[in-house]
């Protein structure tokens, strides 16, 4: 009763801020572009997609300041631009403004024990007031999903742009639901009882309904793949504003590598990442970030089960995982990796790398001849798209992005694995494995050369095009 309590004190808030504002205030939006993205410091693929969305918008509309709305408080012009270039090497035309946020625990999970999803986007929208009354731009992006921002935004004059890497709710978080399926946003409890699955079957309609209703306030929808697109279609029912614009992945620097002086800090020449890679040992690579859907423990299992099923004599090959952590409970669940490795007896041969920089990540990438990724219904997968482009033979879930949009053929050659279960995924290591070179490194070029359909470059393009007509309208 508390957390609904709480969330209908934070909804009556919100109508009685936006009124005051809208009726008493009524001050025009600023000539700028906002960007929310209350976490800047994630290290995944939609931080890349921020900079580089702001780095487009700098190049479109140089006139334009541009801020970013973020509760990070260590974050700074300077810092934030560094940070761009350092992790993702995207280098800003100019820094960002920063508006910090300080009621950011209101979109933290923790903060509802139960009805998270509603609690956390009423809270964003509660974050979305604090945002917009410090600084109200004409042009509002989102690049991190909280559509419950967009009507608040809507009322404030700003055209809402955003770019959906997946929806809050889908038809097939309804039909597990239905099915009773046990997942990590789906707990045995609840799978459990029919009756307990049936309410939640109400609320997820009830959510969907609302969440179609805030998300058609969008004024251009950018979404990264095909399989989000035709969820947010269904849900939001704006086809004609809605665009897909695969997400930027840094597949040219990917596929090189780099001569470093004497003490490790100048760049002195960079080359084409070759594809042959050495097999004493074999590595195989695991980038993503320490998050429960991620699914690293069945990437674990499938690893371990694959060394039982290689001959003695075959060289023990590494597992290195990479990836960072947002809060204590991603730490707990890294140590939890640690710790089963352990268990398993494999510990010598699993590599961890927590919040590394981004030319460790290529250079670890370098020596991979695979990549594993296993989470359910991957909106897209830009680590997929990473494994491609640094000549690592990537190892996909079966579902969502990487099977509809990325480990497809290449000029009639086969670019990777798809895979769902651990059996399915240990079979798919010990092929790579296994695999003459030759033939790996025929299949690692045929999938370097499709990861340049996702190239930044591509991103830089398709996202000019999308936000041109809106950006334009109002341009000295």
């Amino acid at each position: 009763m508390a957390i609904l309590a709480g969330i209908l004190a934070v909804l009556s808030a919100l109508v009685a801020a936006a009124l005051w504002r809208l009726f008493r205030l009524c001050r025009q939006p600023a000539p700028a572009a906002g960007f929310f993205h209350p976490y800047t410091n994630d290290g995944g693929g939609g931080e890349r997609v921020l900079w580089c969305a702001v780095r487009a918008v700098q190049e479109l509309r140089p006139d334009l300041p541009c801020a970013v709305f973020t509760g990070d408080a260590d974050a700074s012009p300077d810092a934030l631009a560094a940070r761009a270039f350092d992790r993702f090497g995207v280098r800003l035309l100019r820094p960002p403004q920063v508006v910090l946020l300080n009621k950011r625990k209101w979109i933290e999970a923790s903060t509802y024990p139960h009805f998270t999803m509603i609690g956390q986007s009423l809270g964003s929208a509660y974050l979305a007031w604090e945002a917009l009354t410090n600084l109200t731009p004409q042009f509002y992006f989102d690049t991190s999903g909280y559509a419950f921002t967009y009507p608040l935004a809507w009322l404030f004059g700003c055209k809402v742009i955003c770019y959906t890497h997946y929806p809050t709710i889908s038809s097939d978080m309804v039909e597990r639901v239905k099915q009773r399926s046990f997942m990590y946003n789906n707990n045995s409890r609840i799978a459990g009882s029919i009756w307990l699955s049936r309410c939640k079957i109400l609320y997820y309609t009830i959510f969907s309904w609302l969440y179609g209703l805030v998300g058609s306030c969008a004024h251009l929808v950018m979404v990264n793949s095909t399989w989000t697109r035709s969820h947010i279609v269904n849900i939001w029912k704006i086809p004609e504003r809605t665009k897909r614009v695969y997400p930027p992945c840094d597949t040219s620097a990917l596929q090189a590598y780099y001569f470093v002086g004497t003490h490790q800090k100048h760049l002195v020449n960079k080359q084409m990442l070759p594809l042959e890679r050495s097999t004493i040992p074999p590595i195989l690579i695991s980038v993503a970030q320490f998050r429960p859907e991620k699914a690293h423990g069945l990437q674990l299992e499938a690893f371990a089960l694959a060394l039982q099923k290689l001959d003695p004599d075959f060289p023990k090959p590494k597992l290195q995982f990479v990836g960072s952590c947002r809060n204590k409970e991603d730490l707990e669940r890294l140590q939890t990796l640690k710790d089963r490795s352990i268990e398993l007896h494999i510990e010598e041969l699993v590599e961890f790398h927590k919040d590394i920089s981004y030319r460790d990540l290529v250079q670890l990438l370098g020596g991979a001849i695979a990549g594993l990724h296993s989470m359910t219904d991957e909106h897209f997968g830009i680590s997929v798209v990473e494994y491609m482009a640094a000549g690592a033979i990537p190892i996909a879930h079966k579902s969502a992005g990487p099977m509809m949009d990325i480990v497809l053929d290449e000029d009639g050659y086969k670019t990777g694995f798809l895979a769902c279960e651990k059996e399915e995924y240990t079979n798919a290591i010990i092929k790579v494995l296994r695999m003459p070179e030759p033939e790996r490194q025929e299949m690692a070029a045929a999938a370097r050369k499709r990861a340049q359909r996702f190239s930044e470059q591509r991103f830089l393009e398709d996202f000019t095009e999308a936000v041109r007509p809106i950006l334009s309208l109002t341009e000295a």
